[in-house]
């Protein structure tokens, strides 16, 4: 069932939203090379115990995974692309770090992500990160009301085509509200014109995932971290949005971030 949200329970998403975004762009601002995943994992902890909010990742146990996931991000590394478990690993030069956090606040979510590079670029990744951004920007414009979900999922697909890339349908977007998953499922390829009617109201996340050479995947052992099938690398972005009348307003709007972090010297986060 689809929870249609009223301008009020929008704007107290949006709040949410604020804090997502904001927390994702200090996190790719922090991963810099020489952090250990686990100091951005404290750091994210911290952050969300001094605003009060919740993560909804913490104790997630859905169909997939291997038990509860015990984690308030979601953190891949190079040809790791979902559901990446935080773990001992220190960030080396040239790493693509994907960042996906959920968080709720007073009883509304927002969900989010971002793909940084730690040190220096490969331009192969820059192009793989901008794919998926570009591509989310087009997801977002074609989210009007009186169109159709297919529209969404269509304006995604086309771009990783247009870059010469596959796309995978296993995992894509949803959508949220008073909890992290709701919906519809927002796929990140179909056809313009079909599905869903778009109205204001609606609430979904949006999120582009693109692999550098294939369209499939494989799983760790730790029955979470999804990874391309065939080790090349992969990137990930994401908006929380709502469609209105006057059209699509994203609520984890961010402060701009680079692909490359400002100082690959930069001290590590603190974990409490």
């Amino acid at each position: 069932m689809i929870e249609l949200k009223s301008v009020e329970e929008i704007g107290r998403m949006a709040v949410t939203g604020q804090f997502v975004g904001e927390l994702l762009a200090e996190l790719g601002g922090v991963a810099a090379v020489g952090v250990n995943l686990m100091d951005l994992e404290h750091h994210a902890r911290r952050r969300i115990k001094e605003r009060g909010a919740e993560s909804c990742y913490w104790d997630y146990a859905p169909s997939f995974g291997r038990g509860p996931f015990r984690n308030v991000l979601c953190l891949s590394v190079n040809d790791a692309v979902l559901h990446g478990l935080p773990h001992d690993y220190v960030l080396r030069d040239g790493d693509l770090l994907s960042i996906d956090m959920a968080a709720g606040i007073d009883g509304w979510v927002a969900d989010s992500a971002l793909s940084v590079i730690v040190g220096t670029p490969d331009p192969a990744d820059l192009k793989l990160i901008e794919a998926t951004e570009v591509a989310l920007e087009a997801g977002i414009a074609a989210a009007q009301p009186g169109g159709r979900l297919g529209d969404v999922s269509a304006a995604i697909g086309e771009v990783a085509r247009s870059y010469g890339y596959g796309v995978n349908a296993e995992f894509g977007g949803h959508g949220i509200g008073r909890t992290m998953h709701e919906a519809p499922h927002v796929a990140n390829d179909g056809r313009a014109g079909r599905g869903l009617k778009l109205v204001p109201g609606l609430t979904i996340a949006i999120e582009p995932w693109f692999c550098r050479s294939t369209d499939k995947i494989k799983y760790d052992n730790d029955g979470w971290t999804i990874r391309s099938a065939d080790g090349s690398r992969t990137a990930h972005s994401e908006h929380t949005l709502a469609v209105t009348a006057s059209g699509p307003q994203v609520l984890t709007g961010r402060p701009s971030h680079d692909a490359t972090p400002a100082d690959p010297t930069r001290k590590p986060a603190t974990a409490p």
